[in-house]
């Protein structure tokens, strides 16, 4: 153990039995205490010992330096364990470690208490944000069999643009021109993708396209988004209080913004029986809306809608919810998390009727290392791209694909696949 490590523990301490009979600011009261009981010390060790002694005080002890660096995405917490984080997309073993469970559950508590939640043995889960927006998860023993296990996952204060995500690979130019026309269009589109796939972020750059003058409404569980548009309103879930009352769902929120005069909703994140409310909207008059959920695939994707859309318990026949989602999505973006950690838009979908209810007919797909255009769009969603205009981002043949006019082979944008198939016709997997 670091011995300046252990005295900040103990400063700590002493720092707590006193905390009714000090005078003047905290800073200062910690720094006359290591001046006093580490005199011996140098300067600089007593103002990373002072430094060390806040961060156990008011902050979240030893976990502050990685919270500090840019390069961290998440924080991985188990028990007195080595922390692990992710940079880049790979997960990365560190020597910061908490000395005691003690430790770590009282960094818990600083990160709850003033949010109104709280995590114990009777409610041992628990979601929250730290102040910058980060995400934070708990899970207290007994279910953690290792000791408390906190992750944090990082908010970037401002977000990644579109050309951030060309740069970094997660899409080529050619295919940001399409999206970015699609929304510009009012098409309705859901990210799918697993875990850390990067949904979030490529649905906030997916944002970034809407219209200036237009109202937007945005609902998640943990605030996440961030629009640059003038004219948003962000609704937060709120969980249960301590006695169990107060909970405002994600499904009340979906409800409540259609009496808000939208002119489009975003959801952050499909996770229940809001499903069946969100496609209502978009049935209803609420087209360009944007949402994510987990799936693994554009076709996967519609099938959870359906299940989730079905928890409402309203009792609706299948084949209604197959017609809501075939009527409410126009395009299913699927993102995926390569084995070097990259994030990458793997797949993109335009949603279809066939027989059966809605169908995904992939656009484009992300094969042997390359773009493919593997589908030309239906005249339906290209006319609306068309009246749409040109895109803001540059030129539709971006993504370096050699020009082909079969489907299935590489060409550089949707025009140049081979003309759409009817509805129905063999070229779209059904979501059911």
């Amino acid at each position: 153990m670091d011995p300046l490590e252990a005295l900040a523990g103990d400063l700590r301490e002493r720092l707590l039995a006193g905390a009714g009979d000090g005078e003047g600011d905290l800073p200062g009261r910690i720094r006359s205490l290591v001046d006093r009981e580490a005199g011996v010390l140098s300067e600089d060790r007593r103002v990373e010992l002072a430094a060390r002694i806040a961060q156990r005080a008011f902050g979240l002890g030893p976990l502050e330096p990685l919270l500090a660096d840019p390069a961290v995405d998440e924080i991985m917490v188990s028990g007195t364990a080595p922390v692990w984080v992710e940079r880049r997309g790979r997960l990365e073993c560190t020597g910061v470690r908490f000395e005691r469970d003690a430790d770590l559950r009282d960094a818990i508590e600083r990160i709850l208490a003033p949010l109104g939640r709280r995590a114990d043995e009777s409610e041992p889960l628990c979601d929250a944000r730290l102040p910058d927006g980060s995400r934070v998860n708990v899970v207290l023993p007994p279910l953690a069999l290792d000791g408390p296990a906190l992750t944090i996952r990082r908010f970037r204060r401002h977000g990644l643009s579109p050309e951030d995500l060309v740069e970094n690979g997660t899409l080529g130019r050619g295919l940001l021109d399409f999206l970015s026309r699609a929304v510009r269009a009012r098409a309705s589109v859901l990210v799918c993708g697993g875990t850390g796939s990067g949904k979030t972020t490529t649905l906030n750059v997916l944002s970034s396209f809407v219209g200036e003058r237009e109202r937007v409404v945005t609902i998640e569980d943990a605030a996440e988004l961030r629009l640059r548009q003038p004219h948003v309103v962000r609704l937060e879930a709120r969980p249960p209080n301590l006695e169990g009352r107060g909970e405002v769902t994600i499904r009340r929120l979906v409800r409540n913004a259609l009496r808000m005069r939208p002119d489009r909703i975003i959801v952050g994140e499909v996770r229940g029986p809001e499903a069946l409310d969100l496609l209502t909207a978009l049935s209803t008059g609420h087209d360009g809306s944007l949402s994510t959920v987990h799936a693994g695939s554009p076709v996967e994707a519609l099938r959870r809608i359906e299940v989730l859309a079905l928890m409402s318990d309203v009792g609706l026949p299948h084949a209604a919810i197959r017609e809501q989602i075939a009527d409410a999505f126009d395009l299913v973006v699927c993102q995926a998390r390569m084995p070097d950690g990259l994030r990458r838009i793997v797949s993109v979908a335009e949603v279809v009727r066939v027989a059966s209810g809605p169908a995904a007919r992939e656009l484009y797909a992300w094969r042997d290392g390359a773009p493919r255009w593997r589908a030309a769009l239906t005249d339906t969603l290209a006319a609306r791209l068309d009246a749409a205009g040109p895109s803001p981002v540059g030129d539709a043949r971006g993504d370096g694909a050699p020009r082909a006019g079969v489907a299935g082979e590489d060409v550089a944008s949707p025009r140049d696949a081979a003309p759409a198939p009817r509805d129905g016709a063999p070229g779209a997997s059904g979501a059911a």
